[in-house]
């Protein structure tokens, strides 16, 4: 199964400015993501993840695993290269959980959210 990262590309870092800055924090961080990913995983932007106060936001999600939201990235190399590794993770697990002791050091502390799996029929 197909383990997507959902990258938020209007994320903006209090210190953005339109007048200086020709992207947001979201799209350096989606671009960084995009050159760091291969086959493993794949990746999409969207316009809010409504997680303002946490920017730069990525969601990291599989069908029938475990989704997550990770929040509060810089823009950077260390942060993408770590995203990915994470979400490589969590496709090689069958229910996309992945021990603490694998986790790459730059998504520690990232973790925002949570969510189980959607049922797969109407019963909960």
């Amino acid at each position: 199964m197909t383990t997507w990262i959902t990258i938020c590309d209007t994320c903006k870092h209090d210190d953005w400015d339109a007048a200086t800055d020709a992207q947001t924090h979201g799209e350096q961080l989606a671009a960084l993501i995009e050159a760091e990913a291969n086959g493993d995983v794949k990746t999409r932007r969207v316009s809010c993840l409504m997680g303002c106060t946490r920017a730069c936001n990525v969601a990291i999600q599989g069908e029938g695993k475990l989704a997550y939201t990770l929040g509060n990235f810089d823009p950077s190399e260390e942060a993408a290269a770590g995203i990915v590794e994470y979400a490589q993770k969590h496709a090689a697990s069958e229910t996309g959980q992945v021990p603490f002791r694998e986790w790459p050091q730059a998504i520690k502390g990232h973790f925002v959210t949570r969510h189980q799996p959607l049922p797969k029929s109407d019963q909960a």
